[in-house]
């Protein structure tokens, strides 16, 4: 199979994770790139120019970092089970996904919109994003498990994406003051920076 990634991404970080933890960099090579390049081997795969994108063995295309890592979980037996097969507990795994994607997203947006001149940032999609990052991430800490319920019932896709949303805020925008009010948050990622999977992955 073949994951076509690039540095810095929060969504390529989940994939990667979400490879180590199966249990298939055997079978998962990796292809380094930048989405802004439009590289021919991205473009084959995702037409919209957008990393995280996989190839599987059969040649068949998945993009978008839910759908690839679901796709993993849901083909491969090896590792650890990423999702509950069914039930609540299945979507409860998703909503935690979904949310921690949607911080993800924000957080891109403010660091992108960072970059642009000064003189053509917009104040007002930037504080609107930075109070769209404070709400989902108090929504975040009331539903983030604590380590002991992880350690009860097992890390998931849940837990783990919302462990990158932590740190990808930490890392990429200093700005928001969050881990005082988020002490569930900050264990969840702590602990689980410590894992090979992550450390493996971190954002340089």
């Amino acid at each position: 199979m073949k994951l076509i990634i690039g540095t810095g991404s929060p969504f390529v970080r989940k994939c990667r994770i979400a490879v180590r933890e199966k249990g298939l960099t055997n079978q998962v090579e990796e292809f380094m790139t930048a989405a802004t390049d439009d590289a021919p081997e991205l473009l084959a795969i995702n037409p919209i120019s957008q990393i995280p994108a996989l190839q599987t063995d059969e040649g068949v295309n998945y993009f978008d970092s839910a759908l690839i890592c679901q796709w993993l979980d849901a083909h491969f037996d090896s590792g650890l089970k990423l999702y509950p097969m069914g039930g609540e507990a299945h979507w409860r795994v998703r909503r935690l996904e979904t949310l921690a994607d949607g911080l993800m997203e924000m957080t891109v947006k403010i660091v992108l919109e960072n970059r642009r001149p000064e003189s053509e940032r917009s104040p007002m999609w930037l504080t609107r994003w930075e109070r769209n990052l404070l709400r989902g991430f108090a929504v975040a800490e009331a539903e983030c498990p604590t380590l002991d319920e992880v350690e009860q019932h097992g890390l998931d896709m849940g837990s783990i994406t919302l462990a990158i949303a932590a740190t990808y805020l930490e890392f990429r925008y200093t700005h928001i003051e969050w881990q005082a009010s988020s002490p569930k948050l900050v264990a969840l990622a702590e602990a689980l920076e410590k894992r090979q999977s992550f450390i493996d992955t971190y954002p340089r």
